[in-house]
């Protein structure tokens, strides 16, 4: 690997599949929830075109799934969930917004209902799980709070139902979009999901045993040579061009989900209690005063995930937080964080990047071509 090392440790772990990640032509790595994750193979435009039209094995054990059972954990579940998760039934899984009492962002889990006293949170890159102990502790909640031992990996890209079928049998074939299932693998039942950060389609299987890691990711490389399979991760541009974003660069506990467009997944209108709830309605009743949009910029930036300035009208507007250049749209596509006022798609802003300013067009979120 070209640049400065990282030092595994327990702080810094690596994960079930390591060594068939490494081995499959790694471009580098970064840190996740205390975990190592791909950042790059080939490069990242080649890496998303053929994540487009064939299938890749995604490490993603960093997601990492909080659980809570216990008589209380539904009660729990709810508490902290923007999404109202009352009614989540066994086999679901449900993209929720977690937030503090002041409305912020800690996280933005997908939470899978696994039985009605039994919820996973697979965690994006934040430490919730000292939230949900303090929560549970302060309230004097019956429950169980773990980090267990469960390492997703991902199967994604439009040839990854003909490859999950030959591992896991044809029925995964019939799991409908966040739905899970338990499939045989080796005299085992292994959980699988149709889920995934990408919007080419996919699996998630939710190994729980780590000492198995090396055996799936075998099964299905070998599985999958006729379908062109290779090892992947999650893809910048792609995630940009389809609209998917990312708590720590996208939204932090700074930004709230109705900055961030997220309102549709916040159950402000029943009668259900969450932290937060109150300050998000308070929001809602006065108007946001900023919000995440969407820029195409006139000018070609290397892909980041840091922050821009951005200006409208002359003066400081914001700051873009995520960009990237897509071969396929012929323009770099940005997420930016905005006032209110320069977040009307079609209102023209700009951004300042490399030592020089450039124009660029607001558009909602996903992008169109």
């Amino acid at each position: 690997m070209a640049g400065f090392p990282i030092l595994r440790s327990r702080r810094v772990r690596g994960t079930p599949y390591s060594e068939r990640v490494e081995a499959a032509g790694l471009g580098g790595y970064t840190v996740y929830n205390h975990m190592l994750v791909a950042t790059a193979f080939r490069s990242m435009e080649e890496d998303c075109a053929h994540l487009k039209q064939h299938v890749q094995l995604w490490d993603v054990a960093c997601e990492r799934q909080l659980e809570i059972t216990g008589p209380d954990a539904r009660r729990l579940a709810v508490l902290m969930s923007a999404r109202d998760l009352s009614g989540a039934e066994p086999g679901r899984c449900y993209y929720t917004p977690v937030t503090d009492a002041n409305g912020g962002m800690l996280n933005d889990p997908v939470a899978l209902c696994l039985g009605e006293d039994r919820f996973w949170f697979s965690l994006a890159d934040s430490d919730l799980l000292f939230w949900a102990l303090g929560l549970a502790e302060g309230l004097g909640l019956n429950v169980r709070i773990c980090e267990p031992d469960v390492s997703p990996l991902g199967i994604q890209g439009p040839k990854s139902d003909e490859l999950a079928s030959r591992v896991f049998g044809d029925g995964v074939r019939a799991l409908k979009f966040f739905r899970f299932g338990y499939f045989p693998f080796r005299g085992r039942e292994l959980l699988v999901a149709r889920s995934g950060w990408s919007h080419q389609g996919g699996f998630e299987v939710y190994l729980d045993d780590g000492s198995l890691g090396l055996e799936l990711w075998d099964a299905l490389w070998e599985a999958g040579r006729d379908l062109e399979v290779r090892a992947g991760c999650p893809n910048l541009i792609e995630r940009i061009e389809s609209g998917l974003l990312s708590y720590g660069n996208d939204m932090t506990r700074e930004d709230t989900p109705l900055e961030c467009g997220l309102e549709r997944f916040c159950g402000l209108d029943s009668d259900r209690e969450f932290v937060g709830k109150s300050a998000l309605l308070r929001q809602r009743e006065e108007g946001v005063k900023r919000r995440l949009t969407g820029l195409r910029v006139d000018a070609r930036i290397a892909s980041i995930s840091a922050t821009l300035p951005c200006r409208f009208g002359g003066a400081a507007a914001g700051y873009v937080t995520s960009a990237a250049y897509s071969p396929d749209f012929g323009a770099t596509l940005a997420f930016a964080m905005l006032d209110i006022a320069a977040a009307a798609p079609g209102a023209e802003v700009e951004v300042e990047h490399d030592g020089v300013v450039s124009e660029a067009l607001v558009c909602a979120i996903p992008f169109e071509k």
